[in-house]
């Protein structure tokens, strides 16, 4: 999901073949309500910098929505970041207060599991998630090769073509992970406890 700027369709299409890998069209949407991962959208579209829009485009589609590192910069120390969600309002204190937010009404998940986020942020995004009881991912949010794979989505079978990690999705078939340095991953499971197991 690359910021406002999808790939290509045809050389998407054709590098998933000559590879063999199951690749899912989608965009990192900048919008009146934070960034959103817009899967199932590889154009932009007008209007979709409206949160709202966007929903109503993904419906049409029949894609998915989920608000991308949420709470990032809520605990940073530089004064003038704020999370994107309140550029224009107060700070939530709590996470019960945060979900009161109007975006998680209208994504499809929650991602808890950010790359360049903060642990203290990412563990805030656990628990309003927890709160609202939504599906929760993890992404690397990836700006070099080095980063790739600290946060990650575990489905809980191979994705081989598109439309199996869209059944997958809608299923909830999924969770958010963390790779350890050792190479086994930290479940953030839902219930707020988590569990090690292997990548392999």
């Amino acid at each position: 999901t690359e910021h406002s700027g999808p790939w290509d369709r045809h050389q998407f299409q054709e590098f998933s073949a000559q590879y063999n890998l199951a690749l899912v069209r989608g965009m990192e949407v900048e919008t009146d309500m934070g960034h959103i991962l817009a899967y199932g959208l590889d154009t932009y579209v007008s209007g979709i910098h409206k949160a709202e829009e966007l929903r109503k485009e993904l419906n049409r589609l029949g894609g998915f929505m989920i608000s991308a590192h949420p709470f990032r910069h809520l605990y940073s120390s530089r004064p003038l970041s704020k999370p994107l969600l309140y550029l224009e309002t107060s700070l939530p204190t709590t996470a019960e207060e945060a979900a009161h937010h109007p975006v998680f009404g209208l994504v499809d998940a929650i991602e808890v599991a950010n790359g360049a986020t903060v642990d203290r942020e990412n563990d805030f995004a656990v628990q309003v998630s927890q709160i609202l009881g939504s599906k929760s991912t993890g992404g690397s949010d990836a700006h070099s090769t080095q980063a790739l794979g600290r946060c990650i989505t575990v489905f809980e079978a191979d994705i081989t073509a598109e439309e199996q990690f869209y059944n997958a999705f809608r299923a909830g078939a999924f969770y958010p992970a963390i790779l350890l340095p050792s190479g086994q991953w930290k479940h953030l499971a839902p219930e707020g406890t988590s569990s090690i197991g292997s990548d392999s």
